[in-house]
């Protein structure tokens, strides 16, 4: 079953015992959750928590059958619990002890195992979604797209009293990713710098968490374009920073590579979907292939191979050469940018 607000709600007005979500992501199943005891927590307060992966069937017991000191059914709260860590004979314990305990409701959190943008649950927790199906309330989690996750942020914003000038819920999603725990973290953040009012696109580049994925395909973006000065004054502040050059170059090459890969793909008539199972992109692939797409249509393909040259020899230097890094940094950047006029 896939989650949603509405089916939560009517689970819990209905008096389910149980309730257990599985996601790719902490945050979604620890946001869900808290939902649910929030709700739970109306008629009781009181909430125990069995922190660890595989929670002893006797601390369960335990935990359940103690009475409620304020009269109604004691709330459990499992987070992050690892079924196949547990053994056959013990996972079916834990099974049967939600299903006997009539005193208590329980709430458990998993993350799950994600390929391609889907859910692959190992045979325990197929078990333990079917038994929590069977006696309460079971449900996938799935990511938010893009779309979605800008609208939480403008929802997260406005419960602050503050809005997102046009494009900058999209630039705090480019550099801080998918984490919804981090997103929040930033809007808190960036919030208070605004005054709460209007949240800027400079003010997500002034005090946004850098992500150097994110600014080296900013550099990218800029060379492609044939803005080698804005380039160069990208790698100034990231170097500013104290980003360790092989890192810095480490990022640049991934970012290069995505794009010889998108543009092979187009070449063979193959879509972005299969770049992404290929090469085993995983989160939010879409956005990131498709960005990859459209700078690398600046180049030739082999435009593109002598760009990974050229990085190729800039972690060589790095590592052996007695030059210093911020110049080798920039020359590498100046070579890329003339690779651009390079004859094919």
């Amino acid at each position: 079953m896939l989650y949603s607000e509405k089916e939560l709600e009517k689970k819990l007005r209905a008096g389910c015992a149980v309730f257990y979500f599985y996601a790719a992501d902490e945050a979604l199943v620890h946001s869900a959750a808290q939902k649910a005891l929030k709700f739970l927590q109306q008629d009781d307060p009181e909430v125990t928590v069995l922190d660890g992966p595989t929670p002893r069937v006797e601390e369960i017991v335990l935990a359940a059958g103690t009475i409620s000191f304020f009269g109604g059914k004691r709330l459990v709260l499992m987070p992050m619990v690892r079924p196949s860590t547990y053994s056959d004979k013990d996972l079916q314990e834990l099974c049967d002890t939600l299903s006997d305990t009539e005193n208590a409701i329980f709430v458990l959190t998993s993350v799950v195992e994600e390929s391609y943008g889907k859910l692959r649950p190992g045979k325990r927790e197929k078990k333990l979604i079917a038994a929590c199906e069977k006696l309460g309330y079971s449900v996938q989690i799935n990511k938010p797209s893009r779309n979605a996750l800008q609208a939480l942020a403008r929802q997260w914003a406005g419960e602050l009293g503050t809005g997102f000038a046009p494009g900058a819920e999209g630039a705090l999603l480019d550099r801080c990713g998918e984490d919804q725990f981090l997103l929040r973290n930033e809007i808190d953040k960036l919030a208070a710098l605004s005054g709460y009012s209007i949240i800027t696109t400079a003010m997500v580049q002034q005090l946004g968490t850098v992500t150097l994925d994110a600014d080296t395909f900013d550099m990218v973006k800029l060379v492609a374009a044939g803005r080698l000065a804005a380039a160069q004054q990208k790698l100034r502040t990231l170097l500013a920073l104290q980003n360790e050059p092989i890192l810095i170059t480490g990022a640049l090459s991934s970012n290069y590579l995505t794009m010889y890969r998108v543009s092979l793909a187009k070449r063979s008539r193959r879509t972005l979907a299969d770049v992404a199972k290929d090469f085993g992109y995983t989160g939010n692939w879409s956005f990131r292939l498709s960005e990859a797409e459209s700078a690398a249509a600046h180049y030739k393909t082999a435009q593109l191979e002598q760009c990974l040259r050229v990085l190729r020899k800039l972690d060589i230097d790095l590592k052996s050469s007695k030059l210093g890094s911020d110049l080798l940094l920039q020359k590498a950047l100046c070579e890329l940018a003339l690779t651009r006029s390079m004859p094919c």
